[in-house]
């Protein structure tokens, strides 16, 4: 089963006038993992989707959905998947590949049949990110030998972090879909900090390995007049090209950060002082 929404854009403007509800309503995506369901967010930022695959009793196909028009999900589209759950299947097109948690795959534009399914005493938990694709690029898994992995981040800042980069430039070619997966070290709590912006391309982070009870203040908004969403576990916030993207939780987390636009460069990128926040 399918189940999907869509999400118009906001402007800038409009973003100062949402209070607290029209924030989440619009920005928020929380139910992203439903047994034997796969939820897709399909939003107007650069057509970015967002979405998570929960296969329990039942293998789970991705179907094409009706705003895409087209006869299958990746005619005309690319997808990258990571796994955040124990071990899982994906087969794509016959060919298997078996995830382990944090693992990922990279889809290429024209694969006709994609279908997720658990193993045996393992519940995997799939989240994707999917991107329009104008030409066809090999599907390739990526596992976390295979990523680039980049330290960043001080204990006196509460910001020590691990950055994998998956689906990225350089490991994978893609057409525009760029995700990795950021793991917060216990004792840190801040990501992305100091903050930007990249008004070439938007992004979605996707929170999860937070402790039950706990909570992470995504920050978002223009940097002169900032907003925030409190987010839950599982959860994942779409960041518009005009939108700061960073957060703080009450207790140490991982997230998967994707990306689409206009260019496929890691370090284009506004930075913004924390001082010059407000």
């Amino acid at each position: 089963m399918i189940n999907t929404e869509f999400r118009y854009a906001i402007s800038p403007s409009e973003g100062l006038s949402l209070n607290t509800s029209e924030l989440r309503q619009n920005f928020l995506i929380e139910n992203l993992f439903v047994k034997d369901q796969i939820k897709i967010t399909y939003s107007m930022y650069d057509r970015l989707i967002v979405g998570g695959a929960m296969p329990v009793q039942e293998t789970l196909k991705l179907d094409t959905i009706d705003y895409l028009k087209k006869e299958n999900f990746l005619d005309r589209r690319e997808l990258g998947v990571i796994n955040v759950g124990g071990k899982g299947l994906i087969k794509v097109d016959g060919v298997s590949f078996e995830l382990d948690k944090k693992e990922a795959v990279y889809i290429g534009q024209g694969a006709k049949d994609v279908v997720f399914s658990a193993l045996p005493g393992s519940q995997p938990l799939f989240y994707f990110n999917s991107a329009p694709a104008h030409r066809k690029c090999a599907t390739k898994k990526v596992g976390l030998s295979d990523a680039v992995v980049v330290n960043l981040g001080e204990e006196k800042y509460a910001n020590k972090r691990i950055i994998n980069k998956l689906i990225i430039n350089g490991i994978v070619e893609t057409c525009q879909l760029q995700m990795g997966l950021t793991e917060l070290l216990p004792g840190s709590v801040w990501n992305t900090m100091p903050p930007h912006t990249h008004s070439r391309r938007m992004e979605a982070y996707f929170y999860f390995d937070l402790e039950e009870g706990q909570s992470i203040c995504h920050l978002m908004g223009n940097p002169q007049n900032t907003r925030h969403i409190f987010v839950g576990n599982n959860q994942a916030v779409l960041s518009p090209e005009w939108s700061i993207h960073s957060g703080v939780g009450t207790a140490n987390y991982s997230f998967i950060w994707g990306m689409a636009g206009e260019n496929l460069e890691y370090d284009d990128m506004d930075a913004v002082k924390p001082s010059e926040l407000r």
